[in-house]
């Protein structure tokens, strides 16, 4: 028989990643009563670009993680490099007075690091309980209401089943999330249009790296992007994304897959062939799925809520889900303590989460997601990068966009671009 011993919670989190160790951290700071749940044990990899946001920072500061931060082997970022497809390059600075970004630097660091540094947070905040190593198979519902999770320890060679109760269940287990297909059903599953396949590896060696990030749309591999992220120590992260649904034709068109296209870039473009000369592999190319907040799930229900990948809120332009993750479990954490308060855990009580998720991260993902759209087409990605490498207002603009979201909403405008044409 299995073992149905109940352990009760005021909240149990399901994946210990950035954005759901936020959300227990911030929980038991609030006094919460937490259990904090992981397939893994940390330290663990975790396949991403390594950027570390300036939005990120907010979560970092409020848990009191900066100096731990720069302690971490990183590279310290002080823009981006973008080209187009024509293969002209341009170099856009952050701007000193990012609020996020001190001193017009950021972080790139690797998500072994970044994640353990956030779980080792959660796990040293009062009132929260830790469990590595303990695999989710279920959503224990009760008339219609999340009561609980029900799985197994892995390290138990019984694998006997398991079950621990609270009054919220948070799903924080990453684009794959047990918790959202076991509340959302189909409504689950990640349109084509509205999720990206991405792959990376380490490699030292790669020559001309500059301080910057690199984004190139490689006319090989558009509507894609492929990626040079500086780290420690010389070392680099180097990727390439596409669309799923645009992935899904390029395979069958042309009998490829993401590394080979990947490896393409890195032996035989021109811009690359000899930065790469005498680089080396530092470890497997390895591949992931990034659920974009452009194609809105519901977030809240009886019971429940979904935080980070789960709840699908990467950036549909950049890619970046760290800082939406974690900002996400700060948001949740806030209107959870408040339900629980009222003795309301209802899907009209946390859907106030949901609203305020949509407040706040909303209109960056609209206009991210139209500029992702807009990036689709060769010729103006050769006027905008064409313009920025000789027009210093052009600059301006585009380095004002990587902190500013009214700035960056000036690209959704068709003035905007004659404005370019005229400049």
């Amino acid at each position: 028989m299995p073992d149905t011993s109940a352990d009760s919670f005021d909240v149990i989190v399901v994946g210990a990643g950035p954005g759901g160790s936020s959300t227990a951290a911030y929980l038991g700071r609030l006094g919460r009563k937490v259990l904090l749940l992981d397939k893994a044990s940390f330290p663990r990899d975790k396949t991403c670009g390594d950027a570390l946001s300036g939005k990120s920072m907010r979560v970092i500061r409020e848990l009191g993680l900066v100096a731990e931060v720069e302690k971490l082997p990183h590279g310290s970022i002080t823009g981006v490099t973008f080209s187009s497809p024509n293969s002209t390059q341009v170099s856009i600075p952050f701007q000193s007075s990012d609020p996020n970004r001190e001193g017009g630097t950021g972080y790139c660091i690797r998500r072994y690091n970044t994640d353990n540094l956030f779980f080792t947070a959660a796990k040293k905040t009062p009132n929260v309980t830790t469990m590595e190593k303990f695999q989710v198979n279920e959503v224990v519902m009760e008339n219609g209401m999340a009561v609980g999770v029900k799985g197994i320890a892995l390290t138990d060679p019984a694998r006997a089943e398991r079950i621990y109760r609270a009054k919220v269940v948070v799903g924080s287990d990453g684009v794959n999330s047990a918790v959202a297909r076991a509340v959302l059903g189909e409504k689950a599953q990640l349109d084509p249009s509205h999720s990206c396949d991405a792959v990376r590896a380490y490699y030292s060696g790669v020559k001309g790296m500059n301080g910057q990030i690199e984004i190139h749309f490689v006319k090989s591999v558009m509507p894609g992007y492929f990626w040079i992220f500086p780290l420690d120590n010389g070392t680099a992260n180097v990727g390439l994304g596409l669309l799923s649904g645009d992935l899904a034709k390029k395979m069958k068109k042309d009998k490829t897959n993401l590394i080979s296209m990947m490896n393409n870039i890195i032996q035989n473009e021109p811009m690359f062939k000899e930065r790469f000369a005498d680089s080396k592999p530092l470890g497997p190319i390895t591949g992931w799925r990034l659920p974009f907040g452009s194609k809105r799930r519901q977030l809240a229900g009886d019971g429940w809520v979904l935080v980070g990948d789960a709840a699908s809120l990467v950036d549909p332009f950049s890619g970046e889900g760290v800082g939406n993750a974690t900002n996400s479990g700060r948001i949740a954490a806030q209107f959870i303590d408040e339900a629980i308060e009222r003795n309301d855990v209802s899907r009209l009580s946390l859907a106030r989460y949901e609203v305020a998720v949509w407040d706040e991260f909303g209109k960056e993902l609209s206009t991210s997601y139209k500029m992702q759209q807009l990036g689709r087409h060769s010729w103006l990605l050769n006027l905008v990068v064409g313009k920025a490498a000789t027009k210093p207002k052009v600059r301006e603009l585009i380095s004002a966009s990587l902190s500013n979201e009214e700035a960056k909403k000036k690209f959704e405008n068709p003035l905007t671009y004659l404005w370019l044409l005229l400049t």
